[in-house]
C-alpha cells in the first residue's frame, strides 16, 4: 500500500474525530457559585475569591482562561477537565509547554516542542520529517493522540495534519486516558496544541532565520484591536520557508498563513474564528537501506539513503476554518460551542531501493464539541458540572500505484494507480462530568457513551463496523493551604481502529477497537511564595487491542496486541524573579506485550526505553553589563531499548545523550535605537550524537547537530 518505511515508521492507521453540534443541557436548579480558591487566597466580604496576580508570559495566555502561564510554569488551563482547573489542582498528569518555552527553545515540529516533557518518547525514526511520531507512557499516539484547541486533528492514513509552531500560543499534554471528556484518545493520552489567538495588545513582529541544511525563513506575527473599544480584534500569522533535511534529498519548505478574528460585544460573549492554510513540501522517502540476515530480519542501517532525489517529493496542501464561542447564559451557566472543518491534499512520490511509487490522499473532517458549563452549590458541596455532546465525520481516499516496470530512464514515474481506498466515519459522544469541592477535597467524576460507524472500501472489497463504548473517569485529590496536593485517579480509554483488516479465523473484518484502563497515584506541590511546581506520578495501564505492524517473521504483518504499561514520572518547572528558569523532567517506563505471538508475549515493546530524563536551564540577564543576554542549555537522555518486539541482540539501540543550546541577546539594552530587536541562535544535538536507532525492526540514525539563528524585530 505504500512503501516499507511508512509501514514500519508510522503505521498504518488512521485517526477518528470526536466534535458536537448538539446541546446537551444540565437539569436542576443553578444557583451562583463560590469559586473554589486556590491555595493561599482570602475570599472577599461578598464571598467572592480575589486571586494572586498571574504574569502572562506570551501574547495571547490567559484569555478567557484557555491557557495562564508565568514563565516556565503553567497556572492553569482547560485541557485537563474543560474548566479554568489550576494546573496544581488538578488531579491527573499535566505538563505545558508554554508560549517562554517555545520562544527560547524554538522547536521547528511537535516532537522537537515536546522533548523536555516527562514520558514523551519521541525521535523513533530519527529525523522523521513526515509525520509528528512520538509515544507517550509507551503508546503511540501519532495518529490518534493530536488535538488542536480542545478538537481532534482529523487524520488519515497517510494525511496526517503538518504543524507549524510558529503558530501556536503552547502545547499541553494530558497523560493517561482522556475519553470521558474528549471520547476516541489513545490511553497514553492526548496532546492539545493551543494556537495563537487575537490580543488586546498591539503586536508587530517579524523574523528571519537562516539555519542548518540551507534553512531560510520569514515569519510575521501582527495582532490587536480592529476598533477602539476593543470588541473586535485580529491576528495574522504566517511563515514561508525553504529548507532541506540532513539528507540533502528532504526538503521541507513551506507556506503557511494563519488568520483569526475575536468579536467581544460584551463582557458574556465571546466568538473566535481560527483558520489556516499551508502549502508544505518534504521528503516522500525517509530511512536508509537496512542490511538484512536470515528469514529476512533487518540486522542494521547502512549509510545509503534509500530514495532517490529525483523522486521524492512529498507535497500537501491543507487548511481548516473553525470558531470557538463562549455564551454567558446566566451568572452561573456558560455555554462553550467550538465548530472545526478542515481538508487535507497530498501527494507523495517514493523510491525504496530503486522501486518507485506514487500515493494520493485526500481527506476531510467535521469536528465540533458543544457543552454547558453549570456552577452550583448543593448543601456545602460546590460544583462545577459540565454536560456536553460532541459529533465528528471523517472521510479519506487514497489511489496508490508501484512498480519498476513503470520507472523510465530519466526517472520520471509514470503513474498507473492500481489500489483505491475509501472510508467514511462518523461518531457522537455524550458526555457529563462534575468536578465537586468539599473543604479542601476535590472529587472529579465523569462518564461518557460513544457510538461509531465505519464504512471501509479497500481495493473494492467493502467492510462495516459499529462500536458503542462507555468510558469513564474519577479522581480524588486534597488540596492543602501550603500548596500540595496529594491525587488517585482512575480512568478508561476507547478508539477505533478504521483503514485496518484483521482475518478472525476465515473472516476477513475490521479491527476491534482498542480499549485501556489506567490507575494513577500522583502528588503535585506550588511551592508556597515562589514560581515553582513539582509533581511526581505512578501510573498503570493496561491496554488491549492496539494496532501494530509486527515484523518478528520477517514480513509486516498487521496485528492487534495486548500491553502493560507500568512507571512513574517527575517533573519540575520554574522560572525566578532572578531570570532563571529551568524545567527537570525523568521517567521509568516498562512497556510490557502481554498478548501478541508466542515469541514476544512478556518481553518489552520495541523502541521503549525504560529511562528517560532531561534538563533544561535558561537564564537572562537582569542588570550589568550583560544585561540583555539570555543563555539557555539542555541535555537529554535516552536510554536503551530493544530494536524489535523479539529482541533481536544485532538492533538493541544503544541509550544515548543529546546536548541542545541557546544564546540570544537584545540589542535594545546596547543601544536605543535597536530597541525590540532580539538575535537568537538554536543548537539541537549541539555535540553530534549519531546512533542507529531502531523501531519495529527497522533501523535509522539519529538527527544530527542543527543550528538555527533567528533575527526578531518588534514594533
Amino acid at each position: 500500500m505504500t512503501d516499507m518505511n511508512d509501514k514500519t515508521g508510522c503505521g498504518w492507521l488512521a485517526s477518528t474525530a470526536l466534535g458536537s453540534v448538539l446541546l446537551l443541557a444540565s437539569g436542576g436548579m443553578v444557583q451562583a457559585q463560590t469559586t473554589n480558591a486556590a491555595p493561599g487566597t482570602q475570599p472577599a466580604a461578598n464571598g467572592s475569591i480575589t486571586l494572586d496576580t498571574i504574569v502572562i508570559d506570551g501574547s495571547a495566555e490567559g484569555v478567557n482562561g484557555i491557557i495562564e502561564s508565568d514563565g516556565y510554569v503553567a497556572k492553569s488551563g482547560r485541557t485537563a477537565t474543560k474548566t479554568d482547573t489550576p494546573v496544581a489542582q488538578a488531579p491527573v498528569s499535566l505538563s505545558t509547554v508554554t508560549q517562554k518555552q517555545l520562544q527560547d527553545i524554538k522547536p521547528q515540529n511537535l516532537v522537537e516542542a515536546l522533548n523536555y516533557t516527562p514520558g514523551v518518547r519521541g525521535g523513533l525514526f530519527g529525523a522523521e520529517p513526515r509525520f509528528d511520531a512520538f509515544k507517550i507512557r509507551g503508546m503511540d499516539l501519532t495518529y490518534t493522540g493530536v488535538f488542536r484547541d480542545g478538537l481532534r486533528q482529523i487524520s488519515s492514513p497517510n494525511g496526517l495534519f503538518r504543524l507549524e509552531p510558529y503558530g501556536l500560543e503552547a502545547i499541553t499534554t494530558l497523560k493517561g486516558p482522556a475519553a470521558s471528556i474528549y471520547g476516541a484518545s489513545s490511553s497514553g493520552g492526548i496532546v492539545d496544541v493551543v494556537s495563537k489567538r487575537p490580543t488586546e495588545e498591539r503586536l508587530r513582529e517579524v523574523e528571519i532565520q537562516y539555519g542548518s541544511y540551507g534553512r531560510v525563513q520569514g515569519a510575521f506575527d501582527f495582532s490587536g484591536p480592529v476598533n477602539a473599544d476593543n470588541t473586535l480584534l485580529y491576528r495574522l500569522t504566517g511563515v514561508a520557508r525553504d529548507a532541506r533535511n540532513e539528507i540533502d534529498a528532504v526538503k521541507d519548505d513551506r507556506l503557511f498563513i494563519a488568520p483569526a478574528l475575536t468579536w467581544q460585544p460584551d463582557d458574556g460573549t465571546k466568538l473566535t474564528v481560527l483558520g489556516e492554510y499551508m502549502d508544505s513540501t518534504t521528503g516522500g522517502t525517509w530511512g536508509y537501506i537496512n542490511k538484512y540476515g536470515p528469514g529476512g530480519t533487518s540486522i542494521g542501517a547502512t549509510p545509503e539513503y534509500g530514495g532517490d532525489a529525483r523522486f521524492n517529493d512529498f507535497s500537501q496542501k491543507q487548511w481548516r476554518i473553525g470558531y470557538e464561542l463562549e455564551q454567558a447564559l446566566s451568572d452561573s451557566v456558560t455555554l462553550h460551542h467550538k465548530l472545526r472543518y478542515s481538508d487535507l491534499s497530498m501527494r507523495q512520490e517514493w523510491v525504496f531501493e530503486n522501486f518507485p511509487g506514487l500515493g494520493y490522499e485526500d481527506n476531510s473532517g467535521l469536528a465540533t464539541d458543544t457543552y454547558l458549563k453549570s456552577d452550583f452549590d448543593t448543601g456545602a458541596l460546590e460544583h462545577q458540572l459540565v454536560t456536553g455532546i460532541d459529533y465528528s465525520y471523517m472521510k479519506y481516499t487514497a489511489r496508490q500505484g508501484s512498480g519498476p516496470d513503470n520507472f523510465t530512464d530519466d526517472h520520471t514515474y509514470v503513474p498507473e494507480i492500481t489500489y483505491e481506498e475509501m472510508q467514511r466515519q462518523r461518531s457522537v459522544g455524550i458526555y457529563a462530568q462534575d468536578q465537586i469541592a468539599y473543604d479542601a477535597w476535590r472529587l472529579t467524576a465523569g462518564v461518557r457513551h460513544d457510538w461509531v460507524d465505519s464504512e471501509y472500501t479497500p481495493g473494492g472489497d467493502s467492510y462495516a463496523r459499529d462500536d458503542s463504548e462507555t468510558t469513564a473517569r474519577i479522581a480524588l485529590a486534597y488540596v492543602t493551604p501550603f500548596g500540595l496536593t496529594p491525587y488517585v485517579s482512575y480512568g478508561t480509554s476507547f478508539v477505533a481502529n478504521p483503514g485496518v483488516i484483521q482475518t478472525v479465523g476465515s473472516v476477513a473484518q475490521q479491527a476491534r477497537p482498542t480499549l485501556g484502563e489506567q490507575v494513577e497515584v500522583g502528588v503535585k506541590y506550588a511551592v508556597p511564595d515562589t514560581n515553582i511546581l513539582l509533581t511526581a506520578a505512578v501510573f498503570n495501564i493496561d491496554q488491549k487491542n492496539a494496532t501494530v505492524y509486527e515484523t518478528s517473521s520477517g514480513t509486516n504483518l498487521l496485528r492487534q496486541l495486548d500491553l502493560k504499561s507500568r512507571g512513574f514520572e517527575l517533573e519540575a518547572t520554574a522560572s525566578m524573579d532572578n531570570g532563571l528558569s529551568f524545567i527537570a523532567a525523568y521517567s521509568y517506563n516498562d512497556v510490557e506485550i502481554t498478548r501478541l505471538t508466542p515469541e514476544t508475549e512478556g518481553k518489552t515493546l520495541n523502541s521503549s526505553p525504560y529511562h528517560t530524563a532531561s534538563l533544561w536551564v535558561n537564564y537572562d540577564f537582569q542588570d550589568g553589563p550583560l544585561d540583555g543576554l539570555g543563555v539557555g542549555a539542555g541535555v537529554r537522555y535516552v536510554g536503551s531499548s530493544f530494536g524489535d518486539n523479539v529482541h533481536t541482540p544485532v538492533l538493541d539501540n544503544k541509550d544515548r545523550t543529546f546536548v541542545d543550546a541557546s544564546i540570544r541577546y537584545d540589542f535594545g539594552k546596547l543601544d536605543s535605537a535597536l530597541e525590540n530587536v532580539r538575535l537568537q541562535v538554536n543548537a539541537t544535538n549541539l555535540l553530534n550524537e549519531v546512533k542507529q536507532i531502531c523501531t519495529t525492526g527497522f533501523c535509522y540514525f539519529d538527527e544530527g547537530r542543527k543550528v538555527v539563528a533567528s533575527m526578531r524585530y518588534r514594533f
